[in-house]
C-alpha cells in the first residue's frame, strides 16, 4: 500500500508536477499527490478497477519519465528491487514505502549503500524513504526485471508471481487427485502462470478452458504456458467473475493471504464465486491446506462435498450440486 507516510517523506520537498506510483493497493492514500498528474502501475485486476472507478487511468506497467516515483513494496523481494531499478531509471526522486512485514527494512539498508538517503519516515509499523536516483555512481541494474524466466521446467514465469521458481506443491497434489476424464465445458480459477492448466487440457473430455487470473503478469506467463485452441483467457478477479452458459466444472488452487496473513474469508469467496458460475449439474475441483476452514462454506454452497485425496499438507475437495439458490440474479 501507499500511507500516509507519503505525505510527510514529502513535507518540505518540491510538489512534483508528474509522478508514477507503482503497485499501489486500492486503499492507498494518495493524498500528498493531490493536484499532480499520476500514473498508476498496478496489475492486479481489483486495484486496477478501483483506481479506474476512482478517476484515474491506470497501466500495468510504468511508460515515460516523471519527477517524482514511488514504490509501494509488494511482497516479492525480487519484485520490489525490480520496481525500484525502473523507479530509478524513470525519476531523479524516489520514494519506497512499505511495512516492516514486506521486508522495507532490509530494502533501506540496500538502497543506501548506493545511494543517500534524504529522509526516513517510520510509522504504523512501517517506513518510507526518500533518495536521488542520479546521486552516486552506483545504479540499479542487477536488480532490473529479467523478464520472462525459464527456471521451471517446461514453464514460463515472471517476477512477482505466486511461485515463480517452483510447481506449487498444493497444485501439484490437486493434479495427481484429478479424474482421467473431466467434463467439456471447464475453468481454472486464480489460475496463475498456467501450470493446473496445461494439465487440465491433456485431460480427456475437455472441450473448452476457461483460464481466469487477476494479476496481469501471471496471465501473460499463462498465455505462454497455454498454448492451445480450447483456452480461454480472461483478465479477471475470479471472486466477481460471471458466465454464460454455465459451466461443467471449476478447478482451483484459491489463494489465501493478500497480505502475509492468511485470509481464509478470500478462498471462500472463491467457493461462492465457483457455486454461482457451475450449472446445476456441475463439480468443483479445490486444493486447500489442510488448516483452512473452508468445508462450513462448501456445505454452504453445494449439496455434496467429499475430500478425495491429497497430502499431509494439503486436503482435495470435490463438491456437487451447487445451490441454485445462492446465486445472483442475472
Amino acid at each position: 500500500m501507499v500511507s500516509p507516510r507519503l505525505s510527510l517523506v514529502l513535507d518540505g520537498q518540491d510538489q512534483p508536477d508528474r509522478a508514477v506510483v507503482y503497485r499501489p493497493r486500492m486503499d492507498a492514500n494518495l493524498d500528498a499527490l493531490k493536484g499532480c498528474d499520476v500514473q498508476i502501475v498496478q496489475g492486479f485486476k481489483p486495484d486496477f478497477d478501483a483506481f479506474e472507478r476512482a478517476g484515474f487511468a491506470p497501466q500495468t506497467v510504468a511508460d515515460g519519465a516523471f519527477d517524482l516515483a514511488v514504490v509501494a513494496v509488494p511482497r516479492a523481494k525480487a519484485e520490489a528491487r525490480a520496481l525500484i531499478a525502473d523507479a530509478a531509471q524513470r525519476s531523479q526522486r524516489v520514494i519506497v514505502d512499505g511495512q516492516k512485514t514486506d521486508g522495507i527494512d532490509s530494502l533501506l539498508k540496500e538502497v543506501r549503500k548506493r545511494k543517500e538517503i534524504s529522509g526516513v519516515v517510520s510509522k504504523a509499523h512501517g517506513k518510507a524513504f526518500l533518495f536521488d536516483a542520479s546521486q552516486g555512481s552506483d545504479d540499479f541494474s542487477d536488480w532490473a526485471d529479467p523478464g520472462v524466466l525459464s527456471v521451471i521446467d517446461g514453464f514460463k514465469t515472471r517476477l512477482g508471481v505466486f511461485s515463480s521458481d517452483r510447481v506449487d506443491k498444493a497444485s501439484a497434489a490437486l493434479v495427481a487427485a484429478l479424474p482421467e476424464k473431466l467434463p467439456a465445458n471447464l475453468a481454472d480459477f486464480g489460475a496463475g502462470w498456467g501450470y493446473l492448466s496445461r494439465h487440465i487440457l491433456e485431460r480427456e473430455g475437455v472441450k473448452k478452458l476457461h483460464i481466469v487470473e487477476a494479476e496481469a503478469a501471471a496471465l501473460d506467463c499463462a498465455r505462454l504456458n497455454v498454448d492451445d485452441p480450447r483456452a480461454v483467457f480472461h483478465w479477471a478477479d475470479a471472486t466477481e467473475f460471471s458466465i454464460k452458459p454455465d459451466l461443467d466444472g471449476i478447478i482451483m488452487n484459491p489463494p489465501f493471504h493478500t497480505t502475509r496473513a492468511a485470509d481464509p474469508a478470500l478462498g471462500q469467496a472463491f467457493i461462492a464465486a465457483a457455486a454461482r458460475c457451475l450449472a446445476p449439474h456441475g463439480q468443483l475441483w479445490m486444493v486447500a491446506n489442510r488448516h483452512l476452514p473452508y468445508e462450513a462454506k462448501l456445505a454452504e454452497m453445494f449439496g455434496k462435498v467429499v475430500e478425495i485425496g491429497g497430502t499431509p499438507a494439503f486436503k482435495i475437495l470435490q463438491a456437487s450440486n451447487p445451490l441454485r439458490a445462492r446465486k445472483r440474479p442475472a
